[in-house]
């Protein structure tokens, strides 16, 4: 059995990751900001609440464990001041494990900062991380990387349990998909949540040292690859799913890169529903948000790494024939 705090634990990802982990019998401490009397309650799992502000108050809670979580999305910690609250408090609670707030994209968000630049505090955590460590091992821990949640493309049919589906570039419900000029063959890493609650729990049992990149790669796939595979499931007579009737084939609507890179978004895209954005600025973050997404995406940012699949060969990933067959149910 692991002890394990998990800090942000309301978010729908994280409340996947406590299921896996109380299957696995460890014990859990859940921490959020408000009153958790409303989440869902589990055996395994004690819920806690913080404001995050008082390190003394962290380190009480942290005191004890062997891997601490975190689960806060960093474009709503200005300054990273809780992140580096909670990495400080970790260390002097003598916590030997630590995730930071990933969970998307790959190792090269470095090189496209300047279209997704909301995603700032990684790249400033991980500095701090590589910093505490640089003289010596101060806190072992790891960057888990996944792509994109395979569930988002579901919209609006919900295949988790606890993370919503999203509109995305796979805009299914309207037969549709969205891609990049000379793109189209560029494979991106697509992984469910329920397989990275998986991993993680595996990442916590796991006796050898961590990686420091901890990709998990679910599927990588190309908008071409994805087409063909659903047009083929159709032609076989499965569906319509969530996609609207009589559909046959997929609408590609492909954008410009060099007018995303000027700012301007030239295809269609729907409002931003992302949990972290509040619905007030969803219309200010449609724009810059969908721009610095779709050339992310043309640069490789989506790509994940699979030094965990390699470390948890026992771990069985959805495929894209799985999530195909799920969303082409008759309901």
């Amino acid at each position: 059995m692991v002890k394990v705090v998990v800090t942000g634990a309301n978010s729908g990802l994280a409340l996947e990751v406590l299921d896996a982990l109380a299957e696995g019998k460890h014990e859990i401490l859940a921490l959020a900001r408000r009153d958790p009397s409303s989440f869902p309650q589990q055996t395994g799992v004690t819920w806690a609440q913080t404001s995050y502000k008082d390190k003394d108050e962290l380190v009480k809670l942290f005191k004890g464990a062997d891997v601490v979580l975190n689960f806060i999305v960093l474009n709503g910690d200005p300054g990273n001041e809780v992140s580096i609250r909670i990495i400080d408090a970790v260390v002097e609670a003598g916590v030997p494990r630590y995730a930071p707030s990933e969970w998307a994209m790959g190792s090269k968000l470095k090189d496209v900062i300047d279209v997704v630049p909301w995603y700032q505090g990684k790249l400033d955590v991980q500095k701090y991380l590589a910093d505490l460590n640089k003289d010596k091992k101060v806190l072992e821990y790891t960057l888990f990387q996944v792509g994109m949640f395979l569930e988002y493309a579901a919209y609006p049919r919900a295949l988790s349990k606890h993370v919503p589906p999203l509109p995305t570039i796979w805009q299914l419900n309207d037969a549709r998909l969205v891609g990049i000029k000379g793109h189209e063959n560029d494979q991106v890493t697509v992984t469910s949540v329920k397989d990275i609650a998986k991993v993680v729990r595996g990442a916590v049992e796991y006796k050898g040292a961590w990686p420091v990149v901890g990709g998990i790669q679910g599927q990588n796939i190309s908008l071409v690859e994805f087409k063909s595979a659903v047009e083929k499931a159709l032609a076989e007579g499965k569906g319509p799913g969530i996609l609207p009737a009589g559909t046959k084939t997929l609408k590609v609507d492909l954008a410009d890169e060099a007018v995303l890179a000027q700012g301007t978004l030239d295809v269609e895209m729907p409002l931003i529903m992302h949990p972290s954005i509040p619905e007030e600025m969803r219309a200010v973050w449609h724009a810059p948000g969908w721009t610095g997404s779709l050339l992310a995406t043309a640069r490789g940012a989506w790509n994940s790494s699979d030094e965990w699949n390699k470390l948890l060969p026992d771990v069985k990933f959805t495929t894209i024939d799985d999530f195909i067959d799920a969303i082409l149910k008759n309901e």
